[in-house]
């Protein structure tokens, strides 16, 4: 069975309502590492529920999932050969620490690259704020089903990444990550035994299991955060990147950054293997 392209783009997405609490913002928060310097008053922020208490901005992407639609067998798609390629953040207002959310998602488009090529499946998620109605975030995804090519679908290009400044980084900022990460970072909505269970992970070609790559995600923008809006969520407007590959829990995350004006280009290695594992990365902030 293959991809229809019509059916695809017109997924029927339920709208999901989830209330979260400043329980599971701190919980987010300690999955990424945020508290492992318990003296940092910037990460106690959002650690800590008293005084200055914050939701980090990345936690939008955990919010409102639809779940795992793509194994669904009336999509065609072949979900045991599919990948998270790009992930886009845009936030319209500071996250508030609890909250409940309604949240849409839909397929923008799907892209065949052709027989053996795979496709590219764009998904964007809206989320709102229940009580007012505000829109909170926009959520955009690129699935890679590498399965998938030749479906018959639109051959158009895709859209080029975001180009990173030719010229040493500004900025470099080491976050390590601890080898329980993956255990706690998918207690905040990505339950994939491919985190937790190493016999899984065996029968998938890792050594162990790995991070799931929004914890990367958000390990990075924490980096962002820290070192260009001084632990300001407000400061943090929007972020898009590209993933290349997995992280290991306990492995080191060294983000590079470049600032140019409100813009911050970066992307991310693994210290110990020196693999890239973020990419084309770029942050809007505010001053």
């Amino acid at each position: 069975m293959s991809i229809n392209y019509e059916k695809i783009k017109n997924w029927p997405f339920a709208p999901v309502e989830q209330t979260y609490t400043e329980k599971d913002s701190i919980l987010y928060a300690l999955g990424l590492g945020l508290g492992a310097d318990p003296l940092d008053q910037g990460q106690l922020h959002f650690v800590f529920e008293e005084d200055g208490f914050s939701a980090l901005p990345t936690m939008a992407a955990v919010l409102g999932t639809p779940g795992f639609w793509v194994r669904d067998p009336e999509t065609g798609i072949d979900w045991k050969k599919i990948l998270h390629g790009e992930q886009g953040i845009k936030l319209h207002r500071p996250l508030p620490p609890a909250a409940t959310v309604i949240a849409q998602t839909r397929v923008t488009e799907i892209i065949d690259k052709g027989e053996g090529k795979g496709a590219l499946i764009y998904t964007e998620r809206e989320i709102s704020d229940k009580a007012t109605g505000e829109k909170l975030a926009t959520l955009t995804s690129t699935t890679f089903g590498r399965g998938d090519g030749g479906f018959g679908g639109p051959t158009v290009a895709q859209p080029q990444p975001h180009p990173l400044p030719d010229r040493e980084p500004d900025e470099v900022c080491d976050l390590p990550t601890a080898p329980q990460a993956a255990l706690i970072y998918r207690l905040s909505g990505d339950p994939n035994p491919l985190h937790a269970d190493p016999k899984v992970a065996a029968t998938t070609g890792f050594d162990a299991p790995i991070l799931h790559g929004l914890c990367t995600l958000g390990v990075a923008g924490h980096a962002v955060l820290k070192i260009c809006c001084d632990y300001d969520p407000a400061r943090f407007k929007s972020l898009n990147l590209r993933f290349s590959a997995p992280v290991y829990p306990g492995e080191t995350i060294r983000t590079e950054m470049w600032r140019d004006a409100n813009v911050v280009s970066f992307r991310a290695k693994v210290v110990e293997r020196d693999v890239m594992v973020l990419n084309n990365g770029r942050v809007e902030i505010s001053d």
